[in-house]
């Protein structure tokens, strides 16, 4: 099981920026979605590698967030609240997000098999610091390939050449991340073993 515990960056010096979390992502496939916990600080559980993943790497690259990914058991039945489960999953996801603060790309992931979640944190804090020093154009691009276009489709849209879309996506980084991302699948769902 993955309990996720979202906190949001510098909430003094900033505006809330949970309730837009929470409506963005109420229809998210999650088991408990996500909730807010204490202050500026959300909290989720779920049960699919990928979609941790994808979530915990969207929430990072906006920069307001700091992602912490929790590997265990939880108590169950699951109570209605997210906020209100119990157990190791929560535990862990307490201490990632803690450490999530101070780590390049601002995520961690902490579960029982210590060397399983290192491995799954590493790859998912290498594509976070990648995704997050793309440029516009880049983000743009990469953007239209997510919604499934080809590069002609997306060039197209974006209004630009064939050429330029592949230079922005090489340049962006669009097949590294994809395969960081595959591997982050992996190594998270390694870790929940």
């Amino acid at each position: 099981m993955f309990v996720m515990t979202v906190d949001q960056r510098g909430s003094r010096r900033d505006v809330d920026r949970v309730d837009p979390i929470l409506h963005e992502f109420a229809d998210a496939p999650l088991l408990r979605p996500f909730e807010r916990t204490a202050g500026d600080e959300v909290q989720a559980v779920a049960d699919r590698a990928d979609l941790v993943v994808d979530l915990a790497l969207e929430l990072a690259a906006r920069g307001y967030w700091s992602v912490g990914i929790g590997i265990g058991p939880v108590e169950s039945p699951l109570p209605a609240s997210t906020r209100a489960g119990r157990g190791p999953a929560y535990e862990a996801a307490r201490d990632a997000v803690d450490r999530a603060k101070n780590l390049p790309g601002s995520i961690a992931v902490t579960g029982p098999d210590t060397a399983s979640a290192t491995d799954a944190e590493t790859a998912l804090m290498l594509v976070s610091a990648l995704m997050s020093r793309r440029s516009e154009p880049g983000r743009d691009a990469v953007a239209a390939m997510r919604e499934g276009l080809t590069q002609a489709e997306a060039a197209e849209r974006l209004g630009i050449s064939k050429q330029a879309i592949s230079q922005r996506l090489a340049v962006a980084g669009w097949q590294a991340e994809c395969a960081g991302r595959t591997l982050a699948r992996r190594l998270l769902q390694e870790a929940a073993r």
